[in-house]
């Protein structure tokens, strides 16, 4: 579907039924497949045939829907994991081993950077978190020989910093090692990284991409256009035998196209599990088909509730790379000039105090730790995504102890305003 405009991929992208089969994707919710001869089911593990004989590792569903988000990413492979967390795991750890190094902005998900900085240390793994701000300068001197990956979110979660793409991309290919992104907030429909110069894109489809809070799963997309090979030394898991899989040379047999994709499942889905369920994938479906419709509502809304609060003397700052005002605003319409997503990070003069006090006064609001939903939510990131990070962690990921994190849903934005003013009203 390659001719087709964004908006008919949400729909009909992935899955495309030939004469009398089912219109909506099927369900294959079996763990196992049927096969007339050992032969038959050997070649599928040599990897010399395509097919499936166990859902840990793929299943039909799962793959019909990848298919369609690799098409919204403009990527050539895409896979599907249990979790957005699941998805930057394998998407660094499947470049990444003991003693390698990540370049990765400071400002991304509390959950991401505990894996990284925490986890992934655990594994022999250094990173270097960097400014999203960071001068060229800055960010070329962050890198060292065994740096393997680069990773940034497009738009922070929930600082709300806007990545330059273009910028983190140019550094990490004059160093040898593909930008991996984290492209959960804007979708594919706002931003596509791959035009840009990012070589991985990971999504949670767990927010916006489902959309309703019904299934947790996460994505991974690879642009097939970085070269593994030219960098061998770097990249041994991709460019030399696998003698965990009789001795397969993934970049040589898969090519650019399918070597990080086809490794990235035969050997830490393999071996980890992290598969996203049948069901979870068909819910996921269902999401992606009104995806361009509900992320224009998504954005409408986010910038009104932006532009309320920050007309509002109670407010001490308002994040929303849509506010002129905003220091993102300028690189944001370089990357999202249809707008970002319907999330909104703010802080109350009162600080702490008062932002606790003004979100036990919402009604249409809920308090969840959640994000990127039809209904409107709202939570205190420092006391609950980002608990496990120390007070000179918060400064630097950008999110300080007051900081309210509101997602905008797809109610009418002068119900949502009216809910904010009272709330405000009452403390």
């Amino acid at each position: 579907m390659s001719n087709y405009k964004i908006n008919t991929k949400c729909v009909q992208g992935g899955y495309h039924p030939g004469n009398g089969e089912p219109r909506q994707i099927p369900i294959i919710q079996s763990t196992t497949f049927r096969y007339e001869t050992s032969e038959a089911m050997g070649k599928l593990f040599d990897l010399e045939a395509s097919g499936y004989f166990y859902t840990r590792l793929q299943n039909p569903t799962n793959d019909m829907v990848a298919a369609k988000i690799a098409e919204l990413e403009g990527g050539t492979a895409a896979m599907l994991t249990s979790s957005g967390q699941a998805a930057n795991f394998f998407a660094l750890f499947n470049i990444c081993e003991c003693g390698s190094h990540i370049v990765a902005s400071s400002s991304i998900y509390g959950g991401t950077f505990n894996l990284i900085s925490v986890t992934m240390a655990k594994m022999g793994i250094e990173v270097t978190f960097i400014s999203p701000d960071c001068s060229k300068e800055e960010l070329d001197a962050a890198f060292k020989d065994n740096t393997r990956a680069v990773f940034g979110e497009t738009i922070a979660n929930p600082a709300l910093t806007v990545l330059d793409i273009e910028k983190f991309a140019k550094a990490a290919h004059a160093h040898g090692v593909p930008l991996i992104v984290d492209n959960t907030f804007p979708t594919p429909v706002n931003c596509r990284p791959f035009e840009w110069g990012a070589d991985i894109v990971t999504h949670s489809t767990t927010k916006y991409m489902d959309g309703h809070g019904a299934a947790v799963g996460g994505a991974i997309v690879d642009s097939g256009r970085f070269d593994w090979m030219a960098h061998a030394d770097k990249f041994p898991g991709l460019c030399t035998p696998d003698e965990s899989y009789h001795g397969i040379t993934y970049a040589e047999k898969f090519g650019k196209e399918g070597a990080f994709i086809t490794k990235c499942t035969s050997q830490l889905m393999r071996d980890f599990g992290c598969i996203q369920a049948p069901q979870n994938a068909f819910i996921l479906n269902l999401g992606l088909e009104s995806l361009h419709v509900r992320m224009a509502r998504h954005v409408e809304n986010g910038q009104a509730v932006a532009e309320f609060l920050a007309s509002d003397d109670r407010v001490a700052k308002v994040n929303y790379p849509g506010l002129k005002s905003d220091p993102y605003y300028e690189v944001a319409q370089k990357y999202l000039p249809n707008g970002g997503c319907g999330v909104v990070s703010f802080e109350l003069k009162g600080g702490k105090a008062a932002a606790e006090a003004f979100m036990k006064e919402l009604k249409l609001a809920a308090i969840e730790t959640h994000v990127a939903d039809a209904r409107t939510c709202c939570l205190n990131p420092a006391t609950s995504t980002h608990r496990q990070m120390t007070e000179e962690q918060l400064i630097e990921a950008g999110v300080p102890a007051g900081l309210v994190r509101i997602s905008c849903g797809l109610e009418d934005k002068e119900d949502l305003i009216a809910d904010l003013k009272q709330a405000l009203d009452a403390i």
